[in-house]
């Protein structure tokens, strides 16, 4: 998929989504985990380890090709997207935290995320074929960091001009996402009803089942309904963009990037079909 599309408006497209993101952060962020540390750690081990498994799960029974199973494990690998932020809000979740592990999370996957996809990448054997070096990945990750750090100082040096410019550049991220992944849809158009057939039910499921683990999990295990909506917005709105922007520019192979654009799909509308049943659960009941 050597195009304007990949080669230009990809790399600017994930600039601008983490330039956002950076316009939401600040250094407290990172600081809350101390406020929330059970929140935290347990919506981190259900976003990396739990996750994943699933996931890999969901590969092995479908039976899905190599590439699009590498595909699948890259998306699992991906931290949380900025859109989660939105639907948190939107659904009276708890938003700092969703900020606090947007940001942990995102540091923390320049470490994961390689050793998740180079395993996928083994298991299928590949090698041959595709090619994830560490060294790539942390120049990758430099180049998207970047963009957080603007955003954040822009946000220390003028909150006010953050604050104007959150909304505009949140809905430009919606945007983005949707022009990329029409692009790979059009790209990929001789083999997109095959695509679905094969990755369709293992995005969708995985779509459900991280949305409902992020909920159930921390839920059980002691958290606020505001933290648990927050960490099942966050589990269940991956960086699409950075699957994409890996998969395309990185491993140079573009059927590696169709879960997560078929994935997208499925996302916003589960996501925000998901929030309603949450939000509907946890509103006061009215007495007459």
């Amino acid at each position: 998929m050597d195009s304007p599309l990949t080669t230009v408006g990809l790399p600017l497209a994930l600039g601008i989504i983490m330039f956002g993101l950076g316009l939401s952060l600040t250094i407290a962020d990172f600081r809350r985990v101390r406020q929330h540390p059970r929140a935290v750690v347990i919506a981190l081990a259900c976003q990396l380890l739990l996750l994943p498994a699933i996931c890999f799960g969901l590969v092995v029974a479908l039976d899905l090709p190599p590439l699009l199973g590498i595909g699948m494990l890259l998306l699992a690998a991906s931290p949380g997207g900025t859109s989660a932020n939105l639907f948190s809000h939107l659904f009276r979740g708890d938003v700092a935290l969703n900020v606090t592990l947007t940001a942990i999370n995102s540091i923390i996957a320049i470490f994961t995320l390689p050793i998740i996809t180079n395993l996928a990448i083994d298991y299928f054997e590949r090698q041959d074929s595709v090619s994830l070096q560490f060294s790539k990945v942390v120049e990758v990750f430099a180049v998207v960091l970047v963009p957080v750090l603007l955003g954040m100082l822009v946000r220390s040096r003028n909150p006010g001009v953050a604050a104007r410019a959150d909304k505009p550049v949140r809905i430009g991220s919606a945007v983005i996402l949707a022009v990329l992944v029409l692009g790979i849809l059009v790209d990929q158009r001789d083999k997109i009803a095959d695509y679905f057939g094969d990755v369709g039910l293992a995005t969708g499921l995985f779509c459900a089942i991280s949305l409902v683990v992020g909920y159930v999990v921390p839920k059980a295990l002691g958290v606020t309904e505001s933290q648990a909506i927050a960490s099942s917005m966050e589990i269940g709105v991956h960086n699409a963009t950075l699957a994409i922007y890996i998969a395309v520019e990185v491993l140079d192979t573009t059927e590696i990037s169709v879960p997560a654009a078929v994935y997208s799909i499925f996302m916003f509308v589960f996501a925000g079909a998901w929030g309603y049943v949450l939000s509907r659960r946890s509103a006061p009941v009215r007495t007459t």
